[in-house]
């Protein structure tokens, strides 16, 4: 790897390829935040007037996990629609920032463009990576230097710290797991992640037969982060899989419920070895598959 020299980078601007269809010079990229302005501004809206950074903090939590739903759905079109409704939010905050006169939208798209061709000395620079572990390490590195130039704590400069606070337990989870894999600190196959979970599966059994409330619950989180790992070492969102999971348990439990009703019977009613043969007759009638929405 040789070092990066900014004074060196090519390609710095965003490139023509693509014409009048690049995002940023696009008209309607410029309409949106003239909406905005118009929306803020005098004889706007004023429910829009209203809004603070705080009280925007729960729309741009559910605008991103609807985002994450359109991916889900495998729709373009719900896709393109959702990524709107986020992009929103970014313009909403960026326009209440130039009110108090902090930044506005262009210093937001500058200053991530800046950082992308800082972070790529590979393709915006003159360095050379031997592999994708390597090129990640690097980018950890020039992370690190950002903080330094910010002038930030240099004992807060540790890899794990740049993970938001708030970030939910099981992508918390999955990050730190997946920056440590990037300095070397990973299992060397999926095989050994299993051997792990197993482990912390017997461990939980033996805090379990100890009786120890504190323990199990230790312990439980080990196993969790554990599986969590399995996840992203097979590179898939656990967040995605584990709601697909909910979606098929809810949509067989809910099938059990209404074949036990039409006998008359509520499931308090029916013994779980009748339970389970019901449970096992809809996996096989219904296998693993299922719409993201029955």
């Amino acid at each position: 790897m040789t070092a990066f020299d900014p004074q060196n980078a090519f390609r710095s601007e965003p490139s023509d390829d693509n014409g009048a269809r690049n995002p940023v010079r696009h008209p309607h990229f410029r309409k949106l935040v003239e909406l905005m302005d118009t929306l803020r501004g005098p004889g706007g809206c004023p429910w829009d007037q209203e809004q603070t950074p705080e009280t925007l903090k729960a729309m741009l939590i559910e605008e991103s996990y609807e985002v994450l739903e359109a991916l889900d759905w495998s729709s373009p079109a719900a896709l393109c629609d959702e990524l709107g409704d986020l992009l929103l939010q970014i313009v909403f905050h960026s326009r209440i920032a130039k009110e108090r006169g902090e930044f506005d939208i262009d210093d937001v798209c500058r200053t991530v463009h800046e950082k992308m061709v800082r972070r790529h000395p590979h393709v915006f620079g003159q360095a050379h990576f031997e592999s994708s572990g390597e090129l990640l390490r690097a980018w950890e590195q020039i992370k690190a230097g950002e903080k330094v130039d910010r002038g930030q704590d240099e004992e807060r400069n540790a890899l794990l710290d740049s993970l938001p606070d708030r970030l939910p337990a099981i992508y918390a989870a999955y990050q730190m797991s997946a920056k440590a894999a990037r300095t070397g600190f990973d299992w060397p196959n999926l095989e050994a992640v299993g051997e792990k979970v197993a482990e912390e599966f017997q461990e939980l059994a033996a805090a379990v037969r100890k009786r120890d409330e504190s323990e199990i619950r230790e312990e439980v989180g080990d196993f969790l982060f554990a599986a969590i790992n399995v996840a992203r070492f097979l590179q898939i969102d656990p967040e995605t899989s584990l709601n697909r999971a909910n979606q098929k348990f809810s949509r067989r439990y809910r099938s059990m419920e209404e074949h036990f009703a039409r006998q008359g019977r509520s499931l308090a009613e029916v013994g779980l070895e009748e339970m389970e043969r019901q449970w096992q007759s809809q996996k096989r009638e219904g296998g693993s598959a299922g719409s993201k929405k029955q």
